[in-house]
This record gives C-alpha cells, sequence and structure tokens, in this order.
C-alpha cells in the first residue's frame, strides 16, 4: 500500500533523512521507531508532502506521490496526525468532525452555504466510533489531552483514508489513555481495513500493536522486520533498545 524507496532529505549541511526504504502492506499496522533527531518526524513529512525530498520516491497503492501538496496527498487517501494536537480549540467537538467532513467533500470554500445541517448522521456516527458522542458539544480547547488526540484521530478520519500515519499518538498520556488508545487504534484499523504507520517512544506500545518495525538512526534504517526480529537485532539494542527490552514482552 505504501512504498518509500531512496528517501533523502537535508538541512543545510545536516542529513535528516539518508537514502531511506521501507514498506507497509495493506492493512498492516507498522511502527518507525528511534531515538529523538532520528528523522521519525521529518521521514513523515516527505510522504505526506510536508516537505519535498532531495531524493527517492514515494508511492501509495502503485500511484507516485512523491513531493505532491499536502491537500492532494490527503485526497489521494493518507490521513495523518501531529505529535502536537493539530484541533480547531475554539469549535466543539461536533464541529470540528463536521468541518473535516466539508473540507473532505469539497464544501470548505463556499461562504454562502449553511453548513451546520450537513454531514450530521455521518458525524455523530464518526465520533461515537472514537468515543466522543458524549462529549460533542464540549468545545474542543478544554478537552482533556487524551480526548484532544481521540479528536485529531477522528479529524484524520473523517477523510477517508486508506492510510493513516500516526506521529506519537500516545505521547503526553497517562497509562490508562495510553491502553485505551491502542485498543481503539486496533478496532479503528480492523473496522475500517486501514493501512497504519506509527512513530512511537513507547516501546510497550509498540510490541503490543505492531506486525512490523522499522528503527531509524542518525536518518537510516538500521533494521525493518517483525517485532521479534528487530527486538533480537544486536545493533537495535545497542543504539536504541537497550538491555531493558526484555520488559516491553
Amino acid at each position: 500500500m505504501l512504498e518509500v524507496s531512496g528517501l533523502s532529505k537535508s538541512f543545510g549541511g545536516f542529513r535528516a533523512v539518508s537514502d531511506v526504504s521501507l514498506t507497509v502492506d495493506t492493512r498492516q499496522i507498522a511502527a518507525v521507531i528511534g531515538p529523538n533527531g532520528a528523522g521519525k518526524s521529518t521521514l513523515f513529512n516527505l510522504i505526506t508532502g510536508h516537505l519535498r525530498p532531495d531524493g527517492g520516491t514515494v508511492r501509495l497503492d502503485g500511484r507516485d506521490i512523491t513531493g505532491a501538496p499536502p491537500y492532494r496527498i490527503c485526497r489521494m487517501g493518507i490521513g495523518r496526525s501531529f505529535q502536537r494536537t493539530n484541533i480547531f480549540s475554539q469549535l466543539t467537538v461536533f464541529e470540528n468532525v463536521q468541518a473535516a467532513f466539508l473540507v473532505h467533500h469539497g464544501r470548505g470554500r463556499n461562504f454562502w452555504l449553511r453548513a451546520d445541517s450537513l454531514y450530521r448522521e455521518e458525524t455523530a456516527a464518526l465520533l461515537a466510533s472514537i468515543g466522543l458522542a458524549a462529549q460533542e458539544e464540549t468545545v474542543a480547547g478544554t478537552l482533556s489531552y487524551g480526548n484532544q488526540k481521540q479528536l485529531e484521530l477522528g479529524l484524520a478520519l473523517a477523510s477517508s483514508p486508506a492510510v493513516l500515519l500516526l506521529d506519537e499518538p500516545t505521547a503526553g498520556m497517562s497509562a490508562t489513555e495510553t491502553h485505551e488508545t491502542i485498543r481503539l487504534l486496533e478496532r479503528i484499523a480492523a473496522e475500517r481495513a486501514l493501512t497504519l504507520l506509527f512513530t512511537e517512544h513507547d516501546m510497550e506500545v509498540v510490541f503490543s500493536i505492531a506486525q512490523k518495525i522499522a528503527v531509524l538512526h542518525q536518518g537510516h534504517i538500521i533494521a525493518e522486520g517483525r517485532p521479534e526480529e528487530v527486538r533480537a537485532d544486536p545493533e537495535v539494542r545497542r543504539v536504541y533498545l537497550g538491555h531493558g527490552l526484555t520488559h516491553t514482552q
């Protein structure tokens, strides 16, 4: 479903991503892990068009999307969440998701449209699926951090993506919120036949949900494979996972 080949990006003399290649199969849940500064967010920004690569290609279901603008990549079928929550904090939870449906259906630029009556059923159904139906009238900026991340997931899902990229979906969450988010992601991926690629620092999260893991270090992929293969890789242990890796089992 997603194929990255030889992707590279430099900022001045610093090579943030260097000749990265990876694949994610249809309906697979895959993770990219690595220390801070490894290039994970830069890689995501290259895949989703927020940065133009210096070299390499990105293909979505066989189509070359390299360097296309983010809005076009979104319409092609890639959804995205960010490390820092990206929601409309002044709008209600319902209005956030309703606005996402309006944009996805090409109605976001019609200033003469009475928008409040549109896509209400779709919005209500999506809020129910992500566990926010009871908070639909809550102003988004007053939600807990975990609920804000759920809402951001809802905004991404409103575009009906085939592939969903999540940048540290459980960062800053409590243990309970983290557990609930993992279960939510697994359920949503299964219900919507999604292909999921995420970055994450919490190794318990990674090894509990990922079917495939790529390890990024100083802009390079140093390992890629099934969780048990990555866990046993001596280079991965040396540069990132360390001796505490057995506690993630």
